[in-house]
């Protein structure tokens, strides 16, 4: 996702170019969408939205499935030669800066990954329904059942529980009355 931004960088500030992106990312999966390029004073902004497909581990029965996700790109790139002269220019005080090549070329394809990796959802599921897995004996509940007994409830609810029997009793009662 490289692009030559040489001409637009000897343009005037304010300056704004479009371009579309049909790529493949590193596990080949395309990258489409549209991204704007706005020259700056001092680098090249650009924004755009990109979809893609991701593939994971599904948190609840740990399937792996592929998920669609949108990409929302904000990222500053930052000249390291001057356009005009082509004399080095000091680089950015920003740690971590994306930056133009001597080339002058802007590379999408860091950006996007971390983009890619910050839309990732923590605990990402194959579909909203998924049973998940059996957490005795490990089948996954989606394909079929298992005859494991019910787990025991848990004692340190116990108290909540005689709670809950005794308003039941009080309501019956006054509902009796």
């Amino acid at each position: 996702m490289k692009i030559n931004v040489a001409q637009q960088l000897k343009e005037n500030i304010g300056s704004v170019r479009q371009y579309d992106i049909d790529e493949t990312d590193e596990d080949g999966f395309p990258i489409r969408g549209k991204v704007q390029l706005l020259r700056t004073n001092r680098s090249i902004l650009v924004t755009g939205s990109l979809e893609t497909i991701a593939r994971g581990e599904c948190s609840r029965c740990l399937e792996q499935f592929e998920y669609p996700l949108k990409i929302d790109i904000e990222e500053e790139y930052f000249i390291t030669r001057d356009p005009v002269t082509g004399l080095p220019l000091p680089p950015p005080t920003e740690a971590g800066a994306f930056l133009i090549n001597e080339n002058h070329m802007l590379d999408l394809g860091e950006a996007v990954r971390q983009y890619k990796i910050m839309a990732l959802p923590m605990k990402p599921v194959c579909s909203e329904d998924c049973a998940g897995l059996c957490p005795h004996c490990g089948r996954n509940l989606n394909y079929a059942t298992c005859d494991c007994p019910p787990a025991p409830p848990d004692a340190r609810w116990a108290p909540l529980q005689a709670l809950r029997i005794k308003n039941k009793r009080q309501e019956r009662k006054k509902g009796v009355n």
